[in-house]
C-alpha cells in the first residue's frame, strides 16, 4: 500500500517532530505551517500570531505498519488537546491544537477519536482540538528540521522536550523504530 499523510497541530513543531521521528511506520517527519493566510510565511511572520498558522508536523507513514488511528492516539497522548492556542509556557494561535485531515476518511476518524475521548473523560476540560481540511502545508525553514536531533542539550529541548520524548518512550515502547 502507498504512503499516506497526516498534518498536526499540537503546540510547538520541534516536540511532535521528535516523538514521530522514534514511532515505527513514520517514514518521514517535517516540520511547517498550515492553517493561515499568509502565502510561504517565516518563523518570524508565524510568531507574531498574526498569519493564522499553526506550527505543524507533516508525517508520511506507511499504513500497513501504523494506521491514522494509530497517529492520533500518540498525537493526544503527547500535547494537552484542552488548551486553547496553547502548550505550556508556548502562547498563542500558532501553537493551537489541530489536525489538518487529508481525505474524508480521516476527518471521519479524527472526530471519531475526539468524540471517544470525549466519552472516555480522560481530560476535566473539553477537548478544543480543531479538525479542518488542510489548504496549504509550508516547510519550515532548515535548522527547524530534526532540531531536537541536531540541539538536544538546547535549553528548551532539554526541559521541554526530552521529558515528552521520554514519557512517549515509556508508553510506546513496542512501537519505537529499532
Amino acid at each position: 500500500m502507498a504512503s499516506e499523510v497526516a498534518t498536526l497541530g499540537g503546540g510547538c513543531f520541534w516536540c511532535l517532530e521528535a516523538v514521530y521521528d522514534q514511532l515505527q511506520g513514520v517514514e518521514d517527519v517535517v516540520s511547517g505551517y498550515a492553517g493561515g493566510h499568509v502565502v510561504n510565511p517565516s518563523y518570524q511572520q508565524v510568531c507574531t500570531g498574526t498569519t493564522g498558522h499553526a506550527e505543524v508536523v507533516q508525517l508520511k507513514f506507511d499504513p500497513d505498519v501504523i494506521s491514522y488511528r494509530e497517529i492520533l492516539d500518540v498525537f493526544f497522548t503527547i500535547h494537552d488537546p484542552t488548551t486553547l492556542n496553547r502548550q505550556g509556557a508556548d502562547v498563542g494561535p500558532q501553537y493551537r491544537s489541530a489536525i489538518f485531515y487529508h481525505s474524508p476518511e480521516q476527518q471521519v476518524v479524527a472526530q471519531q477519536t475526539i468524540t471517544e475521548l470525549t466519552e472516555a473523560k480522560l481530560w476535566d476540560d473539553p477537548i478544543v482540538t480543531e479538525v479542518v481540511p488542510l489548504d496549504r502545508f509550508y516547510p519550515a525553514e532548515s535548522y527547524h528540521q530534526e532540531y531536537f536531533e541536531n540541539n538536544p542539550n538546547q535549553g528548551y529541548c532539554r526541559v521541554v522536550i526530552a521529558p515528552k520524548v521520554a514519557k512517549f518512550r515509556k508508553q510506546y515502547l513496542d512501537r519505537l523504530k529499532r
